[in-house]
């Protein structure tokens, strides 16, 4: 019996060519996740932010414009609740397109974890992803109120002008110095680490990554796009890549060299 058998190698000709073997390699684990929640991270790390650039844009063209458009609610001087609200509904807006996608690697390892704890139901854990990045958006419209209060209390001492820029250098510098000095803290580190490596937010609670970045929009101006580009930009280095906290080294000290050149400029 094993004589009548005949292999692959013994029914080929002389001069026929092996077929190549072809070694498949297995999907990484990040894209069996894409594969599962694809539609839920397209909503959540492009689609929402896309939104929410557009908007910025819309309203910061129009508010160094004509100011008859998006903008238009911002021409009183009355800080009434209408006012208010809209100002907040700015910042949180703002904020959820400038850290939204920051927060990939938290919503990517949560999406595996949940996935893993709900017995692989797909469903279920694209309902906690969605629930976890609403509480990421959700603290950083609390940090909108405290920007709109800022704004409204710096706007009654004529610190910040109608435009949204800090209207004194001597401000202006404290501000960079205070972010530049945050950046070189403990604290920071600790936040931007946590903020890095994800799984320690399993198992610790952790904030302050990059609050006091966003003070910075008042140096610059609020709705001003390069700005905002370039905050969103810096944010996503320090999180995303190897080098990320060298980068937050590196960008504290520029922050505390250009407010110290801001006050030798100061008469």
């Amino acid at each position: 019996m094993t004589a009548g058998r005949t292999t692959d190698t013994s029914r080929r000709s002389p001069g026929e060519v092996p077929d190549p073997i072809i070694h498949e390699q297995p999907p990484t684990r990040l894209e069996q996740l894409l594969g599962h929640h694809r539609a839920t991270f397209l909503v959540l790390l492009i689609l929402i932010p896309l939104v929410c650039w557009s908007w910025i844009v819309v309203m910061a063209r129009d508010m160094y414009g004509p100011m008859i458009g998006a903008s238009a609610w911002m021409m009183t001087l009355r800080w009434d609740a209408r006012h208010v609200v809209l100002l907040w509904a700015m910042w949180a807006v703002m904020m959820a397109g400038m850290m939204l996608p920051s927060a990939s690697p938290l919503l990517l390892l949560y999406g595996a974890a949940a996935r893993r704890s709900g017995g692989g139901a797909a469903a279920g854990a694209s309902l906690r992803i969605h629930a976890l990045a609403a509480g990421y958006v959700a603290v950083w419209a609390l940090f909108s109120v405290a920007a709109t209060t800022a704004q409204r209390i710096l706007s009654m001492m004529l610190i910040v002008s109608p435009m949204m820029t800090l209207t004194s250098r001597v401000a202006s510098a404290a501000v960079l110095a205070l972010a530049g000095m945050y950046q070189l803290t403990p604290i920071k580190r600790a936040c931007l680490h946590a903020c890095q490596s994800p799984l320690s937010f399993m198992m610790h609670r952790w904030r302050g990554c990059c609050w006091v970045l966003m003070l910075l929009l008042f140096v610059g101006g609020v709705m001003n796009l390069t700005v905002i580009l370039a905050i969103t930009l810096f944010v996503a280095i320090e999180k995303l890549l190897p080098f990320g906290a060298t980068a937050a080294r590196i960008g504290g000290v520029a922050l505390m060299g250009i407010a110290a050149w801001m006050l030798l400029l100061t008469p």
